[in-house]
């Protein structure tokens, strides 16, 4: 089953992250035994507590909203954080990840949805944050992420993801070197 999600996924240039939140070791290593090695979780003490029970050769990745203050304990081993939604916080993770002599890929999480209670960059923030992430030795910015607004109104949602679309060909066009990697 796996092989055949990636084949799907392959024109597209897409990988395959397994969401594997609130699922047990034993389905999580049903998946591996398959092949999947890329896992996401969305909460830093669940993620931590299967990165010590689980093979070491997972990657795994940070999918939900991570707080400044939790980023230490995901550092040593985490392969991608999906939520930097702040300066701040891309400045933590770059020194968390200076203290492992590391290297941490992250997706700037940029707020498109009309809900309040969604994070991310404001849109016309983002290209001068990621101009200043160029400085930043310990992050490779990989890509961006978004978050569509909640609601049955297809319409919206497709224009949402339009504009981060649109974002994106912005940011390949103005930003580029070995921090900042849109490909």
């Amino acid at each position: 089953m796996i092989d055949e999600i990636r084949q799907d996924l392959e024109p597209y240039g897409a990988t395959l992250v397994a969401v594997s939140k609130t699922k047990s070791n034993e389905q999580i290593m049903s998946l591996y035994d398959e092949g999947q090695r890329i896992f996401g979780e969305n909460r830093v003490q669940e993620l931590t507590s299967k990165y010590e029970a689980l093979p070491k050769d997972i990657k795994w990745h940070l999918i939900g909203h991570l707080q400044k203050n939790k980023v230490k304990y995901i550092a040593p081993f985490v392969s991608m954080i999906h939520s930097v939604d702040s300066m701040e916080l891309a400045q933590v993770i770059d020194a968390q990840a200076h203290k492992h002599q590391r290297s941490i890929d992250v997706l700037m999480q940029v707020k498109i949805a009309q809900e309040e209670t969604k994070y991310g960059i404001a849109q016309d923030d983002l290209i001068p944050m990621l101009k200043s992430c160029q400085a930043m030795n310990n992050i490779t910015v990989r890509g961006l992420m978004g978050m569509a607004s909640f609601t049955e109104d297809e319409a919206q949602v497709r224009s949402e993801f339009d504009s981060l679309k649109v974002l994106f060909g912005q940011c390949q066009q103005e930003i580029s070197n070995d921090t900042v990697v849109f490909d």
